[in-house]
């Protein structure tokens, strides 16, 4: 179920909280492909669902491209965590937003986390040799 986000509808809870060392969703990073086994990629979905539920961060899987970048992100709007955001920025098509459920961030999280390759570089003349990177990031630092 996806239905087209209003961004004035949601507001985000400013408050930050500080640590005095490494945040637990610190290490939740991945580059893709990898090679991990799907068992290992669910755990790593799992991890950060919770942390995108309990703590004022965001997902951002980012593409490089020819012409610039694919950012995907996503966090939680409300407090038991069943709602998400998914904001998609593209450098040639501009931003779209859509609220999902946590299925659904949770299965494209795992979709796009678990692939042997990276298509979406692939039919242009020149490449991008750069992989596709995925981490949690404080939402104090998103861009958009």
């Amino acid at each position: 179920m996806s239905t087209e986000y209003n961004p004035s509808q949601y507001q985000l809870n400013p408050n930050q909280t500080e640590y005095t060392t490494d945040p637990p969703w610190a290490d939740l990073e991945l580059t893709v492909p990898n090679d991990r086994s799907p068992i290992s990629i669910v755990s790593f979905v799992e991890c950060v669902l919770v942390e995108l539920t309990h703590e004022p961060v965001a997902a951002e899987y980012v593409s490089p491209q020819i012409w610039g970048e694919k950012r995907t992100q996503f966090f939680a709007v409300d407090n038991s965590g069943e709602t998400f955001q998914k904001r998609y920025f593209d450098d040639r098509l501009g931003e779209h937003n859509t609220l999902l459920s946590r299925g659904r961030v949770r299965t494209e999280l795992i979709n796009r986390l678990s692939r042997e390759t990276v298509g979406t570089k692939r039919g242009v003349q020149d490449s991008v040799d750069e992989p596709d990177t995925f981490c949690v990031r404080p939402l104090q630092e998103l861009e958009g």
